[in-house]
């Protein structure tokens, strides 16, 4: 019985380990940016042994392909001979394969010989002899391969690599296991997230400018632009987390995680919606608001990359990155920002930031587990603590609103200003609300989503802002 090959990258696995090694060495030593160019001077193969000797990919999370693994396992049954044939480095193949154990022998690359294209088919045919073996692959690289094979299984193929398989007429099956669709881009670029972009708005209210229809327009262009910016954000962020999403109950299910869409993809369209979103700033708004959008990435990547694994800096950083859109808005606009509104937008978001904080924690206690979460700062016993200053600081965003209501100087803005106090109850309601849910473990680990979906914080949503309409 002749042997049956398997390729990994795109195949056997949905992702390329080439990307995964290149992604995790930027997350983990990204003023070392330098040193792949080094090892890519010498050849790829050095590039390779480079990232795979730098970098630990655990291997047991990877998104491997349930319907080539079942495929496999099939032909093991039979007593058939199964070889994985790789272009990745056989540090990580070797892994792979004592991991899954369906492998009889493993081909791969090595610090001098890049084992793809040719290469492979050459060693492949030197060891099995021409048509002595049946090959799966999914790529252009795998042509040559299946020329040299007697039977060619073709999983979730590129475009135009069906055509040019086909062409040798020794086409066995395709296998279509993993087609990405519209939903899977639409969960990774976070569109439901763009509701927090709503705070862009906030400056006009609070000037009471909601009716003037050329800074409705600006907000609306920097809502656009803003969300462009956040999605780029979010692919990227993706892409770096990808080791620590795949170890979590739900993270792991976000589409480069589970390898439903491809890192080569989400390289290609961070940095486009990123160039769209600060084209779009400098052309069409004015220049405040691309400083306050730079800063507002600077930070977040900073976040991505290191902030939020640091215990407290991360809530501040979340806080701010929060605030950050409130100040946008008022560049976008041309209006002054008031010492009411950032103090207030600080202290409620860092409450939120820490019921996202608790959420994790929460779920994590639950599961048994006392060790620190993985990439972040805290530990299941610190519950207590993130509770008391969590409702704290919600609670002095309320006190804040009070002040702001009592202060002679803002209460000439409103016809009525006594009005004012009934947004005060129904903020006490809410924060007492959300940290209630959350202390009962039944807070979605983003309370902005949590809120977008909860019709009771939709109700007090529309109620709050109906009393400073009525006010005014």
């Amino acid at each position: 019985m002749k042997p049956l090959v398997i390729d990994l990258d795109g195949t056997l696995l949905r992702s390329d380990l080439l990307l995964e090694t290149g992604v995790a060495f930027m997350r983990s030593y990204p003023l070392r940016f330098y040193e792949p160019l080094k090892w890519l001077a010498k050849g790829k193969a050095s590039l390779k042994e480079g990232l795979a000797r730098a970098t630990d990919i655990d291997v047991s999370v990877l998104p491997y392909d349930p319907a080539v693994i079942s495929i496999i396992e099939s032909e093991r049954s039979k007593g058939r001979t199964v070889i994985l044939a790789t272009a990745s480095h056989h540090i990580l193949a070797d892994r792979i394969a004592e991991h899954l154990k369906l492998f009889d022998e493993v081909f791969a690359s090595d610090s001098e010989t890049n084992l793809s294209v040719r290469r492979k088919r050459d060693a492949l045919v030197g060891y099995f002899g021409e048509k002595g073996f049946d090959y799966v692959g999914n790529s252009h690289d795998d042509i040559p391969v299946w020329a040299a094979a007697r039977h060619a299984y073709v999983v979730n193929p590129e475009r135009g690599v069906e055509r040019r398989a086909r062409a040798h007429g020794n086409v066995t099956q395709v296998i279509r296991s993993n087609p990405a669709c519209i939903k899977d881009w639409l969960k990774a670029l976070r569109l439901h997230q763009w509701m927090k972009n709503a705070l862009i708005f906030v400056p006009l209210l609070a000037a009471q400018q909601l009716l003037n229809i050329a800074l409705l327009w600006q907000g609306l262009l920097a809502f656009l632009l803003f969300g462009l910016c956040a999605s780029s954000v979010y692919l990227l962020n993706d892409l770096l987390d990808l080791a620590d999403d795949r170890h979590h109950p739900t993270k792991r299910l976000r589409p480069f995680a589970a390898g439903r869409l491809s890192i080569k993809a989400g390289l290609v369209a961070f940095p486009l919606l990123l160039a769209t979103a600060f084209l779009g700033a400098v052309l069409l708004l004015p220049l405040q608001f691309a400083g306050v959008l730079l800063t507002y990435y600077v930070l977040t990547l900073a976040y991505s990359l290191s902030l939020k694994r640091m215990m407290a800096v991360d809530v501040i950083a979340l806080a701010m990155l929060y605030t950050l859109r409130i100040v946008a808005g008022a560049a976008a606009f041309g209006l002054p920002l008031t010492f009411w509104i950032l103090a207030f937008s600080m202290f409620i978001f860092l409450s939120l930031a820490l019921v996202k904080r608790y959420a994790e924690l929460h779920a994590a206690r639950r599961k048994g587990r006392t060790e620190k979460t993985l990439g972040r700062g805290y530990y299941p016993d610190d519950l207590e603590m993130i509770s008391s200053l969590g409702a704290s600081s919600g609670y002095l965003s309320v006190m804040v609103l009070a002040l702001y209501i009592h202060d002679q100087s803002n209460s000439e803005l409103y016809a009525h200003p006594q009005v004012i106090w009934l947004a005060c109850p129904l903020l006490l309601f809410w924060m007492t609300r959300v940290w209630m849910l959350t202390h009962r473990g039944q807070m979605h680990d983003d309370p902005v989503v949590f809120a977008i979906r909860d019709r009771i914080s939709l109700i007090v949503g529309a109620l709050f802002c109906l009393v400073f309409w009525v006010a005014a």
